[in-house]
This record gives structure tokens, sequence and C-alpha cells, in this order.
């Protein structure tokens, strides 16, 4: 049983799911869902559709190079069943699983520690324009009478 990857998402295409659509040519195409496969017909580049991973890839919001990638590669070569290199293969996927959550996790980091002082600086504003609303009205006239008081004393003294 293989799990293909979808040729327009890059999703998962489990054995009976999706659709499979070969070629003239022979070459097979996999698409997880509907959505996928009604872009390919219309001819649409995966790399300028937002929900896709080419996209994300590409626009640089995930990761494009990295080592445990290679563990993901297509391997068509037949190995003889050995119950020690299954259990050395299932422990060595989980630790690259591990290995490659860290890694994403540090480069999703790295991209967004410039957002936080974007995110202030935009509540701040939101707080500003809705002050009306959290502010109490009596309050509110108090501190507008303030700044009044404050302008007429400068004029006397001027």
């Amino acid at each position: 049983m293989r799990i293909e990857t979808c040729y327009v998402c890059s999703g998962p295409c489990y054995p009976g799911h999706g659709i499979t659509f070969v070629r003239n040519d022979a070459k097979v195409f996999k698409f997880c869902r509907g959505k996928c496969h009604k872009a390919f017909k219309n001819k649409l580049n995966p790399r300028k559709l937002k929900w896709t991973k080419a996209f994300r890839k590409a626009a640089g919001k995930e990761m494009a190079m990295d080592t445990s990638f290679d563990f993901e590669r297509l391997r068509n070569r037949p190995v003889k069943y050995d119950r020690e290199l299954m259990k050395k293969t299932v422990r060595s996927m989980e630790r690259v699983q591990q290995v490659k959550e860290s890694r994403e996790k540090r480069f999703w980091e790295k991209r967004m520690e410039g957002n936080k002082e974007a995110v202030k600086q935009r509540d701040l504003a939101e707080v500003r324009q809705g002050l009306d609303l959290i502010v109490a009205p009596v309050a509110q006239k108090a501190a507008q009478t303030l700044p009044q008081r404050a302008v007429h004393r400068l004029k006397e003294k001027a």
C-alpha cells in the first residue's frame, strides 16, 4: 500500500481515493480530490494557486530545501523483508519526523519574528479608533475638558 502525492496540491492520495489521470504518453497524474483535478484540466499553475504547497514553498512560507526531505523520496527498489530492518526503519522515521517538526518550528519562528511589532501597531491603531467604545462617556468628557483648560491657561499666559 503506497500513499501517493497529489500532482496539484502535493497532499496525500490514499489508495482508493481521488482520481488518476493517464496521459497518452503514459504519464500518470494522481489527484486527491475533484478540486485538484479541475485545476489541472483548466491548466492552472500550482505555483500560482494560494492553497497549494507549491505556492507556499515558492512564496517562502514553507521550507523549500532541507535534508529531511530526502527521506520522503520515492524508492522503487524491492527489499527482502527483515524484521530488524523494519524496526530500525520505523524508529528512524519517527526520529526524522521529530527533526523535521523542530526545523519547521524554527523556520516559522524566524519568519514571524518581525511580525510581532506590526501586530502590536495594528492592535494599538484599532484601540485608538474604537476608544469611545472602551472608555466611559463621562471619563471621555473629562479627558476632553482637561486639554481645553490647558489651552486657556496657555492663552492667558501669552
